[in-house]
């Protein structure tokens, strides 16, 4: 019987062998100390912001014969004098800022780094250089570059860790969020991709007390090899206030857990991806880190030219089943977004029905003849608290089952209902979400969730009422669907998204097999039908890749064409939904 994998694996063949735990580390980097001649040896390691410094302190550093330890925050700009320059990125807004453009160098007085040089020039033997913006100081003879996922870095700012160069163990996890999205993380990503070429070694510290570390050119070959096979990202889970129970039955998550009630399955910004060199070291590193260094291969050249080094589809999973409704909310129009937090693009999405019951439902658009102005009046006065939000009188419930797929454009309010799982496929600014009505419901942390009717009232569109749903943003599985393949024995259908949307999504079913083709864009797909396929090569390039129910992968525009094969019941069919960037 097929299973969800929860730590998907990609095999990375012909290459070196890495090293793990800290004494293994050590002695590989003591080596190739050694073998550079002369009175200095600089090992600089450059590092993504969350990672743990004190390990390093404590436990690989006194590995090494250091003459000096220097810390690059230390010649950094000082914590007021960071937090008055990204002022008018973070905002006081508790959720959102402004996409930075802020590179590494801005935080550094040019006399501190003179200071560095000195003190690095008058040192002999090892002089170890570590943190953010280490290269800023230094050029090494030896680079370790030190990273881990965004996930990872979000369970440590719920577990107290501050962001870079602040003081705020304590602060609201979200505000912490939005600093990483808006300003560190950018940063730090546009500083990866500057010493890329030079890194001598990857070091990962995802799991604390348990780094893992790759020689350079055996990282960059493992980032090549994935560009050009299927693969998955190792996907993660977590608790919602609206409950959630499906995903922990049929995903084999802890029974013991209240809920999982949201996932992350298919998002390279949030999800890692894990490399496994010679089935011997496990290499666990951001998914996007592949986008950065093959993008052309990864999204295909036209999608690389139209969005640049960022994936453009997200799946992630909604689980309402023994729980409540989502949060009523709109995503904001391309210009509002554009205007206010200068991202490219907005998150239009769908949410495609992979489970329901006889009471889920969809609420979608607002009802023939609503008035804004009364719409949002009656919004703000369920945000300033005492009031319950009349949706039955402004917005349309639509019930759905399994295998539907509704559209909602950027300006469509819309929400989850009870009793349904939800495959969303969207694009992937992903945080972009205005909270119109939250059913009177605090978050986890006991505080309120924050609600944004300031910014929701001028993205929502009221012509998007019942009758244009009806029209436009509703698939029922029993439509009649042109088949867009003459292939025997299968259909392929084209569910949505709405022609506004640059996604498109084909659903393929099929008893045996089906050729399948990229269309010039990366592709992202979940078996919504069946219990296991076989992703096998036209021209034996990769080696075959099974995929079990409710798993969402990824195949490399580079594929350009492949098989997928039915191994699990053909007396049944199976069904894969299929999303990728339509060529306008």
């Amino acid at each position: 019987m097929s299973k969800y994998n929860l730590k998907p694996e990609i095999i990375i063949k012909n290459v070196a062998d890495g090293f793990t735990g800290f004494s293994a580390i050590a002695e590989k980097l003591n080596k190739s100390i050694a073998a550079i001649k002369g009175e200095k040896v600089v090992l600089a390691i450059e590092s993504y912001p969350g990672v743990n410094y004190s390990e390093l302190r404590n436990k690989l550093f006194p590995l090494l014969p250091a003459s000096k330890i220097i810390f690059a925050d230390d010649y950094a700009l000082s914590i007021e004098e960071v937090q008055a320059k990204i002022k008018d990125v973070i905002t006081e807004d508790r959720v959102f800022g402004v996409l930075s453009h802020y590179t590494i160098d801005q935080f550094f007085h040019k006399e501190n780094i003179k200071l560095a040089e000195n003190e690095i020039k008058q040192t002999a033997g090892l002089v170890i250089v570590y943190g953010t913006g280490t290269t800023l100081l230094v050029e090494p003879d030896i680079l370790v570059y030190a990273d881990l996922t965004r996930w990872k870095i979000q369970r440590r700012f719920k577990e107290g860790m501050k962001n870079w160069k602040t003081d705020n163990k304590d602060e609201d996890k979200l505000r912490k969020f939005k600093r990483g999205y808006f300003f560190e993380w950018r940063m730090a990503d546009r500083q990866k991709k500057k010493v890329f070429e030079q890194i001598d070694y990857l070091l990962d510290t995802n799991v604390e007390k348990s780094p893992k570390m790759i020689d350079g050119d055996s990282y960059r070959e493992g980032l090549q090899q994935v560009a050009h096979q299927p693969f998955r990202l190792v996907p993660y889970f977590d608790a919602s206030v609206w409950g959630g129970q499906w995903m922990k039955e049929n995903f084999d998550l802890d029974p013991n857990a209240d809920n999982f009630g949201w996932a992350f399955d298919g998002i390279p910004e949030e999800n890692s991806i894990i490399l496994n060199y010679n089935n011997s070291t496990k290499i666990e590193v951001p998914a996007t880190n592949v986008v950065f260094r093959h993008p052309n291969e990864l999204l295909g050249p036209k999608v690389h030219a139209r969005f640049g080094t960022e994936f453009p589809i997200r799946f992630d999973y909604l689980d309402t089943m023994g729980g409540g409704n989502l949060s009523l909310q709109v995503h904001p129009l391309v210009e509002y977004a554009q205007d206010k937090f200068g991202i490219h693009y907005t998150q239009d999405e769908s949410y495609y029905i992979l489970a329901s019951t006889d009471h889920s439902t969809v609420y979608l658009g607002v009802k023939n003849g609503v008035k804004k102005e009364e719409l949002v009046n009656d919004l703000k006065k369920a945000e300033a608290g005492n009031y319950r939000f009349p949706d039955e009188k402004y917005i349309n419930i639509f019930p759905v089952k399994k295998h539907d797929h509704i559209s909602i454009p950027a300006g469509t309010i819309h929400c989850g209902g009870p009793d349904t799982v939800v495959l969303e496929i969207s694009a992937t600014p992903y945080i972009f979400t205005f909270k119109l009505w939250d059913w009177q419901r605090t978050g986890l942390d006991g505080l309120p969730r924050p609600v944004h009717v300031n910014h929701g009232q001028h993205n929502i569109l009221v012509k998007r009422d019942t009758d244009f749903a009806h029209k436009n943003l509703i698939s029922r599985v029993e439509d009649e669907f042109e088949n867009l393949t003459n292939q025997e024995d299968v259909k392929t259908e084209r569910t949505g998204l709405n022609e506004l949307e640059f996604i498109a999504t084909d659903r393929h079913w099929f008893k045996e097999s089906i050729i399948v083709e990229t269309h010039e864009s990366v592709n992202m797909l979940n078996l919504v039908e069946g219990t296991t396929v076989v992703i096998e090569s036209l021209d034996y390039s990769f080696d075959p890749f099974p995929v079990s129910y409710g798993e969402t992968f990824i195949i490399p525009e580079s594929i350009k064409k492949y098989r997928m094969i039915n191994i699990g019941d053909h007396d049944k069919e199976a069904a894969v939904i299929q999303a990728f960037v339509r060529n306008l």
